[in-house]
Formats: structure tokens, C-alpha cells, sequence
């Protein structure tokens, strides 16, 4: 962790700053995303939906809830509509009836890989003007960042280092 962190020392006032600039980058990445991607009629969860299945083919609904950090009901009508939208394909699993495991269809694989075209070619458009080198060390700060957060999370609730 950042030294002035840990020892309680003053902290940079950019630092501060930098939740509340992650937050807006995001948040200003869905918007742009959901706009471009109005004309493929899939909501943000729907397409985060496919691509997981995409990665991991036979997913089960459930493992596809976690993966989304979503409850499962919801999950369960989002694979409701893709499925009706001829974009998800259920099938049985083979060793326990009660579970469905999703696979993309051929129609799906096609929009999947638009979206990965548009999502490619905005993240370009996002990082105009962005050097190696910078880019290169924004990563590295995410990762770090990212890091300890996971690391924080492992500690009982109500603590801190």
C-alpha cells in the first residue's frame, strides 16, 4: 500500500480524487457503450450475459449469476429474453436434470463479435491522447490498487490494517 497511507501521514490531495475519477471513467464508458450498442436491442446485462457464456460455454445459470454478481431471478429473466431472442440455447445438463447449462447460438456468436469490434474501437477513442508509457502505468496502478482491495476484503468486517 502507499506509504502515506499506511503510515498515516498526509495524503495526496490527487489521491482523493481518484475513486471519484474511476467512478466517472466508468461510468462515462457504460453510457458511451450503451449508446453505440442501442442498435444491436441488448440491455448492458444481456450483453454482459453473452460474453460470459461465450468464455465459459455450459455455464450453468447459477455460475452465470455469480459471475455477475447478480441474484439469480433476475439472471433467470435476462437468459429468459436472450433465449427468446434465439441468442442463448439451454440445454440439459448431463449429470444433474434440475440444471441448465447455456450456450451461445450461431446468431449470437455474430453480435458478440460486433460488440467486440465496437467495444475495441471505443476503448481506442477513450485512451486518445494517452501514451505508452502512461497507459503502462495506469495499469499498473489499477492492478495495485485492485490488489490491495482484494486483500482488504479477506479481513474481517470492521477492521483495518
Amino acid at each position: 500500500m502507499c506509504a502515506s497511507l499506511v503510515s498515516g501521514g498526509p495524503m495526496n490531495p490527487d489521491a482523493l480524487a481518484v475513486p471519484v475519477l474511476l467512478h466517472d471513467v466508468t461510468r462515462h464508458l457504460r453510457t458511451a457503450f450503451d449508446r453505440r450498442a442501442a442498435g444491436f436491442g441488448l440491455t448492458r446485462a444481456q450483453w454482459r450475459a453473452l460474453k460470459l457464456i461465450g468464455r465459459e460455454e455450459g455455464l450453468s445459470q447459477r455460475d452465470l449469476a455469480e459471475r455477475l454478481e447478480m441474484d439469480p431471478i433476475p439472471v433467470g429473466r435476462v437468459v429468459d429474453r436472450l433465449e427468446k431472442a434465439a441468442f442463448v440455447a439451454r440445454r440439459a445438463d448431463p449429470v444433474d436434470r434440475r440444471r441448465w447449462r447455456l450456450h451461445l447460438t450461431p446468431q449470437a456468436r455474430a453480435v458478440v463479435d460486433r460488440m467486440d469490434v465496437l467495444g475495441q474501437t471505443l476503448t481506442q477513442e477513450a485512451l486518445h491522447g494517452v501514451s505508452e508509457q502512461d497507459l503502462a502505468a495506469f495499469v499498473r496502478v489499477g492492478e495495485a490498487m485492485k490488489s490491495n482491495l482484494i486483500e482488504l476484503l479477506t479481513l474481517p468486517s470492521g477492521t483495518h490494517p
